[in-house]
Parts: structure tokens; sequence; C-alpha cells
């Protein structure tokens, strides 16, 4: 048996969610990923995973070794990358993830740039407002809005941003410039459900207002054309309404019941020793992101 080889196919297992699932990301027939499983398991004597009907589920002996695959696994990976010569010279595939407006106006500049000053490297990006799992879903690099929980990431500062609530001002002639929080009650607002759908808007001091929503959208760009269309207000993240603000098509109210700004930061995992590519990016891209997002502030 290899044994690094059915590490890597269990590890996958349990990200995909089910053996059928790897099979279909490895490539590999279905046969061949139930059995790699089992001789680890009868190479350990202990149940790794549940087999559901539709899901894994991992034993409590199957999530310690979890941890240790994936620890031993990054490791020989980490060889083998020095061995390359990925250190001396970036090369490979690197993979990226950001929030859609963030990632579209600020990061894919700095990409181009990059790949321009790197022709070994190849960059993947994908563009998500849904906080992705950097180990899961094999990614390398993460740009975040907001605190950072996990201490097992590393997180470099690059600016902060704030949730702001704006309309437009022919919106704002017709109905009136709200003065505090409560008065959205009597507002309309458009609901960007990215930054929790119909919940209540959160302001300084733990206030909550739960608001008269007009029209619910899935993209902070929907949000930001409808509220400059007159729907009504919106709530979305500072640099997603820049351009609308500074052009003056929106303006922006309740300024200073505004919560505190959200940070955002470079994220990846915690490692003895970063990738040549992943330093690369690193290097050249975080003063330039900082920079653009201090630019973005309005």
């Amino acid at each position: 048996m290899d044994r690094f080889a059915a590490m890597s196919v269990f590890v996958s297992a349990v990200s995909a969610g089910s053996l059928s699932a790897a099979s279909r990301e490895l490539r590999m027939p279905l046969p061949t990923v139930s059995r790699k499983v089992s001789e680890l398991e009868a190479l350990l004597d202990a149940k790794l995973l549940v087999r559901g009907t539709r899901k894994l589920a991992l034993t409590d002996v199957g999530e310690a070794y979890l941890g240790a695959c994936r620890r031993i696994l990054e490791e020989l990976a980490e060889a083998e990358r020095g061995a390359t010569g990925e250190y001396k010279a970036p090369q490979g595939e690197l993979v990226i993830t950001a929030p859609v407006t963030l990632g579209r106006l600020h990061v894919v500049p700095i990409a181009a740039q990059f790949l321009a000053a790197h022709p070994r490297v190849d960059l993947r990006l994908i563009l998500s407002d849904r906080a992705l799992n950097l180990v899961d879903d094999h990614l390398d690099l993460a740009v975040r809005v907001g605190e950072l929980p996990d201490s097992s990431l590393v997180a470099v500062r690059v600016g902060q941003i704030r949730s702001i609530v704006c309309a437009s001002p022919v919106y704002l002639a017709a109905r009136g410039t709200p003065k505090n929080p409560a008065e959205l009650a009597k507002r309309d607002c458009v609901e960007f459900a990215g930054l929790g759908g119909s919940e209540p808007w959160l302001f300084r001091s733990d206030v909550a207002v739960r608001v008269r929503t007009r029209m619910v959208v899935n993209t902070a760009e929907a949000a930001v054309d409808a509220a400059v269309c007159g729907v009504g207000l919106a709530r979305v993240l500072s640099y997603q309404a820049a351009d609308a603000v500074k052009s003056g098509k929106l303006t922006i109210v309740l300024k200073k019941f505004e919560p505190p700004p959200r940070p955002v930061s470079l994220v990846y995992v915690r490692a003895r020793r970063a990738s040549g590519k992943l330093r690369a990016f690193l290097d050249f891209a975080t003063q330039p992101l900082r920079a653009r997002i201090e630019r973005a502030v309005v």
C-alpha cells in the first residue's frame, strides 16, 4: 500500500463529503477510493469513517487522524517544493479567493501585474462572498473582510472598510434623510443577502433595526445599482459603493451611527515555510492592495 496516496485519498474524501464525490474529483474509480480508505483502516485497526447514504462522518479516531494526515501531506509537499526549486524561482499555480467586488476592483489589477512579473506562476482567482475554507478548498491565500477567529491562520492586515448606508440624492429629496437608525423602519430599503439577508441592520453600540425591505438582491453591485435607481437605502461595504459615492450618484447617511470598521487581511495557513509563489505574491501585493483600499475610503 502507498501510504501517502491512501492518506491523500482519505483527506480528499472528507473534503468532498463522500467517496463518490472524491472519486469524481480525483478521477479515480470509486472501488479504488473505497479500497484505499479501507486499507488505512486495516493498517490502523480503527474505523476512520462512518459511511452514510449521503455524507461521510468522521469517527473520533478519524478526526484526530485527519489533522495528522493534513500536516504530514503539507510537510511532504513542502519538501517536494524545496527539492524542485520552487523556493528559488516562484512557479506553479497560485490559488486565491477574495470577495466578489473587492476582488474585481482591487485584486485583479494587482494579480495581472504580478503575473507579468512572474512568468512561471499561473493564478486561479475564485471570487466569492462566501468564506471558503483554505484547507478543504485547497487555497493558497484568501482576502478576508472581518475579524479572524481561527488562530491557525496567518493574517496580514492591509486596511479596513466600513459598513455604510447610502441612497440616491433623488430618493433622499423625496422621502427625507433619516436622522437616526430607527427612522429606517419607515423608509424603503434594498437588502444585500450577502450581508445577512433579512437580518436586522446593526449600528454602533449594538443598535439593531429591522428595516422595511422593498428589494432583495444577492450581489453588492445589484444593491448599489438599485440604490442609484432610487429604490431605497442600501447597506453595503464602503468600497462597494465608493465609485457611486464619489460621483455623486449615492449619498452616505447615518455616518455617526456606523459600526466599527472591519479589517481587511491577506490570510494563509500557518506553515513552517511558505511556498515561493505565495511569498512572492505577499511581497508583491501587500503594499499595493493597502494603498488601493486606502484610496477607496469614502
